[in-house]
């Protein structure tokens, strides 16, 4: 087009807002570069906000030999920790044993397993649930996590809420986190160091002139040196619609639901249910009073259709966690439901459940300007990802090296044991501060949190109180720092605090913010 001459020119121009999308334009700002980061909706609006909230190495991983990536998530998880204390934490998986656990068919193991001693028809035996837990506690070079311990259920507080043949668990150290605010604080970063970042801003076209790309945003135009396309569950729509272009590789989508039911125990460790189907479950503490149960596997064919969990998927999560907990889990004591569209790399696998987690980066300068596709990819990996599509690039963009591991993001800036003092800091400067409240704040933004109740000596001090510990003057602030324009944004991304809310308080908190 004729004025795309005077669009201003960007490195690198990054379509998609969830955490690959995010991870790459803070890691690439870092280095220098001039990025600008296009979301269609909100940031982590899609996947990125409905995991299982883990930072874990993938322990069913090993069954399928993906190596590589086991060890490189396990490593990642004590980097990661150590960035972002405030948002992720160490969290002990009791895994109960019983004989009848059995392997999902399509894994190499059972598959192994079913030549050379095929009397186990299918199960898993303990000495290999032993042996993975060893490769798990010592492929990743642990220095923070404790190792494995076996427990007898008996006598142990975590065989409590299970049924009583469980008499055996083993105990293992993997971390959870807070997912959606990861996205944002990645944002929230990558704009510190001079990233552009658009929300609610659709890419709608791009082709090349001259050597760079044309890109069409939002009504108007920039030009980009190279485009990566971290769309997610759109990636392969973003390939042929937007890019116009053929393509070999393309993105499987998986469906992963979760339910979330008042809290069914009182200790803060999770459980890792093995099925007699070959499939794996979570079951982990959750918002304080909750219990978050989850996830399926199930195929999803079109990105633009809202993933939601189905009663099929409910009852199939109920039945499965029933089978260990001595009190029946029921439809009736769900109190809300998520579901996310997993967009893995199709490698062919006959189910979804075999579908490869680990990420594929595909670069392709045949176009006359440099487009990486970017598929799959878990949570855990994604600084490490991040790393990967730039070193892919770099033959393209001359930039600098490597340098976010060990760098927190906005306000992880204190040991990864420093929460209770941070808490304890926070109620001595504000009296009116429960421990819950000073707590969820810690968790939410960590050393900021004292920046934003700066000045504040009585709770009147932050403006309305629109229930559940949320104010006008933090509402206010994820509208300044975090890019929240609605209430979905604010109550069920930045926080969780929807969950704790009456219909009429989410009412008013919408209101607030179309009046903003």
């Amino acid at each position: 087009m004729s004025d795309s001459a005077a669009s201003p020119v960007y490195d690198l121009v990054i379509i998609g807002g969830g955490i690959n999308g995010c991870g790459i334009a803070r890691d690439a700002a870092g280095r220098g570069l001039k990025v600008l980061l296009a979301e269609k909706g909100d940031l982590a609006g899609a996947t990125s906000s409905a995991s299982t909230k883990l930072f874990h190495g993938g322990l069913r991983y090993l069954e399928y030999f993906e190596f590589r990536l086991v060890r490189e998530a396990l490593i990642e998880r004590e980097v990661l920790l150590r960035a972002m204390p405030h948002i992720a934490w160490p969290m002990r998986f009791v895994l109960p044993y019983h004989k009848d656990m059995r392997f999902e068919a399509e894994t190499p193991t059972s598959r192994l397993l079913s030549v050379f001693m095929p009397w186990m028809k299918g199960r898993r035996p303990a000495w290999l649930i032993r042996l993975g837990l060893f490769l798990y506690d010592n492929l990743g070079g642990r220095k923070i996590l404790p190792g494995t311990e076996k427990l007898d259920l008996a006598h142990a507080p975590e065989g409590g809420p299970l049924q009583e043949h469980f008499r055996t668990a083993y105990e293992y150290s993997d971390c959870w986190v807070q997912d959606s605010r990861l996205v944002v604080l990645n944002a929230r970063d990558a704009e510190k160091r001079g990233a552009t970042i658009l929300t609610r801003t659709e890419v709608t076209a791009a082709w090349v002139e001259g050597g760079l790309w044309v890109v069409s945003l939002g009504g108007r135009e920039v030009r980009a040196k190279a485009i990566v396309n971290a769309a997610g569950p759109w990636a392969s729509a973003v390939q042929k619609g937007v890019l116009q272009r053929e393509t070999k590789d393309h993105v499987r989508l998986v469906r992963g639901s979760h339910i979330v039911t008042p809290k069914l125990y009182d200790h803060d460790k999770a459980y890792f249910f093995q099925g007699t189907d070959g499939r794996i479950i979570f079951a982990i503490p959750y918002e304080q009073d909750f219990t978050l149960i989850g996830t399926t596997d199930a195929e999803h064919h079109d990105p633009d259709q809202k993933p939601r969990c189905s009663e099929a998927e409910r009852d199939y999560l109920c039945a499965f966690a029933s089978g260990y907990f001595k009190r029946p889990v029921r439809p009736e004591d769900v109190v809300w439901t998520y579901s996310g569209v997993r967009p893995l790399y199709d490698d062919g696998a006959r189910s979804a459940t075999a579908a490869t987690r680990d990420y594929v980066l595909v670069l392709d300068a045949g176009a006359g300007a440099p487009v990486l596709d970017v598929f799959g990819g878990k949570i855990t990996t994604y600084r490490r990802l991040a790393e990967s599509a730039l070193a892919k690039m770099s033959a393209h963009l001359p930039m600098k090296g490597d340098w976010t591991a060990g760098v927190p993001l906005p306000g992880g800036d204190f040991p990864v044991d420093g929460v209770p003092d941070l808490v304890a800091d926070l109620r001595a400067r504000h009296l009116f501060l429960t421990d819950g409240w000073a707590r969820r704040l810690v968790r939410a933004y960590g050393t900021e949190a004292a920046v934003m109740l700066a000045g504040a000596r009585i709770a009147g001090d932050l403006g309305e109180d629109f229930g559940a510990t949320l104010t006008q003057r933090e509402l206010d602030w994820l509208v300044r720092h975090e890019y929240v324009r609605s209430a979905e944004d604010a109550l069920w991304r930045r926080t969780k605090l929807g969950l704790h809310m009456a219909p009429e308080q989410v009412v008013r908190v919408e209101a607030y913010l179309s009046a903003a």
